[in-house]
C-alpha cells in the first residue's frame, strides 16, 4: 500500500487513546478538548483510507520491536470474539483487526484503523469470557464512535510513517523502558513533543456503547463493569505499578457505578464461557508457567485425588505433558478428547503436536488431511501440516496446501516466512521470494522487502502476470520506503 505524501498532525487525544496500553498517568490531564466535526470542511479529520494506511504502519511498528504474539490459535479466537462483538455494535460495516500482545501486563487498547490489542495478561485475569467481551467492546466503541479519528487537527506537518513510529515507540516505551526510550529518540529528533491527555466524556462514551453491544452480542452486560470493580479492589495490591488498564483507563467508584446502573437496562444473567475461552487461557497458562515441571506435578496430584477435572484441565494437563518431554502420555488424554468432541479443532492440533513431538510424523499427517477434509481452507490446520510435511521431505505437497493463500490475505509474519520456506523447498523461487517480501513488509523492513522483490523480477521462470504483478507492488513499497526515509 501507499502512504500518501500529504501528512497531518496527530493530537495529544488521539495519541492517548491508540496507545492506551501506556502506564504514564502523571501526564493524564482530567478535561476535555475542542474536536473538530466530523465532516468539517478544512479537511481536518483524516479520511478512512489514511486511517487505515497508519493502523497498518503501526502494526508493521508493533511487529518489528518484537511485542505480538504470532500465535494462530490464539489470535483466531480473539478475532472470533471480535468479530462477534463488532456485527452487534453500532457501525457493524466498520473493519477490525484484533491481535495479541505478549506482556502479562493486564491491558488492551484500540489502534488506527481499528487495530484492537489485547496483553496476554488480560486474557488470564478475566474471570469470564464476558468480562473480556467487556473490555473489547469498550474499545470496539472508542473506534465506533469516531473518537480517535475526531481527534486530528490540521496544523504541524507530521508524516503518517512518522506518526506510526511514534504511537509504536511509545507502546514499546511502556513495556520495555530502554528499547522504547531509543525507538522515541530516533522519531523526535525534529524536536516533536506530545502531552497526553484524557477525557471522561470519551470513557463514558465507550462505556455506554460497549455495554449495548456487549448485551446484543449475547453476553452478561454485567461483564464490562464487574471486571472494572474487581481491578479497581485489587489495586492497592499491585502497590506502585497497577495494571496498566488503571493507568490509562482511569475508573472510579462512580465510573464503575454508572457502567452498572446501564447494565441494569439490559438483559442479564450467567453466560456460559465458550470452552474455547478456557482452552485459550489453558495454552496461555502452559506458556507462561516459569516451571511447568512443578505445575505438572501439582496438576497429577491434583487429578490422583480423583475430584474429576474438566476437559478444559484436562487439555492443559496435556499441553503441559508435551512440553515438558511427555508428549506419549499426553496421546491419551488428548485421544479420549478429541474422541468425545471431535468437532474441536484444538484438540485435533495439540494431538497431532503430540505425535510430532513423539516422532510419529505419519500419524500427525493423518489427523492434519482429516480436519482439512472437514475445514477446508481452514489456517490452523493449513499451516502446521504444511510445516510437517516439509519436514518430512514432502515439499511440493506442502507447498500445494500453502500456496492457496493470497499474499496479502493473513496479518501473521510467521504464514509468510513458511510459505517462503515451503517454496524454496519446492524450487518455486518467485514465491519464494514474493512470501518473503510480504514477511519483511509485515515486520517494517521495506528496504529488505523491496531487495525481494528484485530478486523474484529477475528469475528466469517468471510469467508476465507476476512479472506486472510484482512491478506494481515494488512501486508501492519504494513510495513507502522515501516516507520512512524523511523520518531519518
Amino acid at each position: 500500500m501507499i502512504i500518501p505524501a500529504h501528512t497531518t498532525r496527530l493530537s495529544p487525544l488521539l495519541l492517548s487513546l491508540w496507545i492506551a496500553l501506556q502506564p504514564m498517568a502523571a501526564l493524564a490531564q482530567d478535561q476535555y478538548m475542542d474536536l473538530p466535526s466530523i465532516g468539517d470542511s478544512s479537511g481536518a479529520v483524516i479520511s478512512p483510507g489514511q486511517e487505515q494506511q497508519l493502523g497498518a504502519a503501526f502494526m508493521r511498528q508493533l511487529r518489528s520491536s518484537g511485542v505480538i504474539l504470532e500465535d494462530l490459535e490464539i489470535t483466531s479466537y480473539l478475532e472470533s470474539l471480535g468479530q462477534r462483538l463488532t456485527v452487534n455494535s453500532e457501525n457493524p460495516g466498520l473493519r477490525f483487526t484484533f491481535f495479541v500482545v505478549n506482556e502479562p501486563s493486564i491491558n488492551a487498547f484500540a489502534g488506527p484503523g481499528g487495530y484492537i490489542g489485547v496483553h496476554t495478561g488480560l486474557f488470564l485475569a478475566a474471570e469470564s469470557e464476558s468480562e473480556l467481551a467487556g473490555v473489547l467492546a469498550h474499545e470496539i466503541a472508542h473506534v465506533s464512535q469516531r473518537h480517535l479519528a475526531r481527534a486530528y487537527e490540521a496544523s504541524e506537518r507530521l508524516s503518517l510513517p512518522t506518526m506510526a513510529a511514534m504511537l509504536a515507540a511509545v507502546l514499546v516505551a511502556s513495556q520495555h523502558s530502554e528499547a522504547g526510550q531509543a525507538a522515541m529518540a530516533a522519531v523526535s529528533a525534529g524536536g516533536l513533543q506530545y502531552q497526553i491527555n484524557f477525557t471522561r466524556a470519551n470513557e463514558k462514551e465507550a462505556d455506554r456503547v460497549g455495554i449495548q453491544t456487549l448485551a446484543q452480542a449475547g453476553f452478561d452486560p454485567y461483564g464490562m463493569p464487574r471486571f472494572f470493580e474487581r481491578l479497581q479492589k485489587n489495586s492497592r495490591l499491585y502497590g506502585s505499578r497497577p495494571p496498566e488498564f488503571l493507568s490509562t483507563h482511569p475508573v472510579t467508584t462512580n465510573r464503575i457505578a454508572e457502567a452498572t446502573s446501564r447494565a441494569e437496562h439490559h438483559a442479564a444473567g450467567k453466560q456460559a464461557d465458550s470452552l474455547d475461552f478456557e482452552l485459550v487461557r489453558a495454552k496461555l497458562r502452559v506458556n507462561n508457567y516459569d516451571n511447568p515441571k512443578q505445575v505438572l506435578d501439582d496438576f497429577r496430584r491434583y487429578l490422583d485425588k480423583g475430584d474429576g477435572a474438566g476437559s478444559d484441565k484436562l487439555y492443559e494437563y496435556a499441553l503441559l505433558q508435551t512440553k515438558t518431554g511427555k508428549a506419549a502420555d499426553a496421546q491419551a488424554i488428548l485421544a479420549r478428547l478429541h474422541h468425545d468432541d471431535p468437532d474441536r479443532i484444538a484438540y485435533r492440533l495439540a494431538l497431532a503436536d503430540t505425535y510430532n513431538s513423539s516422532g510419529n510424523h505419519r500419524q500427525a499427517l493423518d489427523i492434519y488431511r482429516d480436519s482439512l477434509e472437514l475445514y477446508p481452507g481452514n489456517i490452523l490446520i493449513m499451516a502446521p501440516y504444511a510445516r510437517t510435511l516439509l519436514d518430512n521431505g514432502e515439499a511440493t505437497e506442502a507447498y500445494n496446501t500453502l500456496s492457496k493463500i493470497s499474499n496479502y490475505e493473513y496479518n501473521n509474519a510467521d504464514i509468510y516466512k513458511l510459505l517462503a520456506q515451503v517454496s524454496g523447498a519446492a524450487s518455486r523461487n518467485v514465491q519464494t521470494h514474493t512470501a518473503m517480501s510480504h514477511y519483511y513488509h509485515l515486520n517494517g523492513y521495506t528496504r529488505e522487502a523491496i531487495e525481494q522483490l528484485k530478486l523474484a523480477a529477475r528469475e528466469p521462470d517468471i510469467s508476465g502476470y507476476e512479472s506486472a504483478r510484482i512491478e506494481a507492488r515494488t512501486k508501492e513499497l519504494q513510495a513507502l520506503l522515501e516516507e520512512e526515509n524523511k523520518m531519518k
